[in-house]
């Protein structure tokens, strides 16, 4: 009997990339576990700081956002609070793949170890209603940090891909929906959508690719129309970007991946780089994009500043205006305008 929906990404076991998502012309490289051991016993040393304070932070994320305006909040590497408004004059609150530890890892005595605080903290924030979880890696499914959150009272909607709601039964958070690829959860004027990425997933060396990877669309219905906010999660470049927006149109701001991507044999297949997040971007039609997955753990072997300067140059050659796809500083708040007119109704 399969655990999960047999479909063109999952055999009713395990979950794979397909073919669809691609990159035209792209040939696998069938990697083992003797590479990863090769590349992290012979990493070269480390350019990174020890330890970064941030600068002191801009905006309030409790003040509700200006009419037709998304506001981000940047808290570090994958870590956003989006705030947007409903049309009862409520506000949508939303936080991406919450990690407040100072360890991605299993365990707190060893592993990626931050290099600057997150950039608001947790008791800092308003009352969470959504919490998006893309995958089970440990630099986005942070289970001291979901404890925390569970602590705090919110009672928020905790939306993952499949077969991810089983890491979350000790958390302490109760409300836990599981959506496979353009699945779909409402939550009052709110629409919540898996989408495509293309990457991988495990928490032991066991249990690889037996849960979900993805990103999600957020559609609002909102005094000025509908807005949409897209959290791509972790992800290599691919076709799934234009099939997203044929399928659920373009996104008002976008948040993608820019950082994690050399040694580039070894991360070409799960982390896309600043010039990808850029043709991403375009591909997807958004409006305004944030680049994320970066300047907080040194996962991999690219000098820490190089995500942001790589992106400025992609999005000049593309002949992008410079905040059309940008970053934000570690705690900044920015109320985005959403410029285009809106569509009318949530599909």
């Amino acid at each position: 009997m399969s655990l999960f929906r047999v479909s063109d990404h999952c055999d009713g076991a395990r979950f794979y990339n397909p073919a669809s998502i691609l990159p035209p012309g792209w040939r696998p490289r069938g990697l083992r576990a003797w590479d990863i051991w090769k590349w992290q016993r012979n990493r070269p040393p480390s350019d990174w700081p020890a330890w970064i304070d941030n600068p002191v932070p801009t905006g309030d994320p409790r003040q509700p956002p200006p009419a037709g305006a998304i506001q981000v909040t940047f808290i570090g590497h994958s870590t956003f609070l989006l705030r947007i408004a409903r049309a009862d004059g409520s506000v949508l609150t939303v936080l991406t793949d919450p990690i407040f530890s100072m360890r991605c890892s299993p365990v707190q005595w060893a592993g990626p170890r931050r290099v600057r605080a997150p950039g608001r903290r947790m008791a800092d924030l308003p009352p969470v209603d959504v919490i998006l979880v893309s995958h089970c890696h440990y630099d986005h499914m942070d289970l001291p940090s979901l404890r925390a959150l569970a602590r705090r009272g919110d009672d928020p909607l905790v939306v993952v891909p499949s077969g991810n709601a089983r890491h979350l039964r000790r958390t302490g958070l109760r409300r836990v929906v599981e959506l496979d690829w353009w699945d779909s959860v409402e939550l009052a004027d709110t629409r919540i959508t898996a989408t495509p990425a293309r990457h991988a997933a495990a928490r032991t060396p066991f249990d690889r690719n037996r849960s979900l990877w993805a990103g999600f669309m957020l559609r609002v219905a909102g005094p000025q129309g509908v807005r949409q906010a897209f959290f791509a999660g972790d992800t290599a470049h691919g076709r799934h970007w234009g099939m997203i927006r044929d399928r659920l149109d373009a996104p008002d701001v976008a948040l993608l991946p820019v950082g994690a991507y050399d040694p580039r044999d070894l991360m070409a297949s799960v982390h896309a780089t600043p010039e990808e997040a850029c043709a991403g971007f375009m591909e997807l039609g958004a409006r305004r994009g944030v680049g994320m997955h970066f300047g907080t753990f040194r996962l991999t072997d690219e000098p820490m500043d190089e995500p942001v300067r790589r992106l400025a140059r992609a999005v000049a050659a593309a002949g992008l205006p410079p905040d059309a796809f940008t970053t934000l500083g570690h705690g900044e708040c920015r109320d985005i305008a959403c410029v285009q007119p809106a569509t009318a109704d949530v599909r």
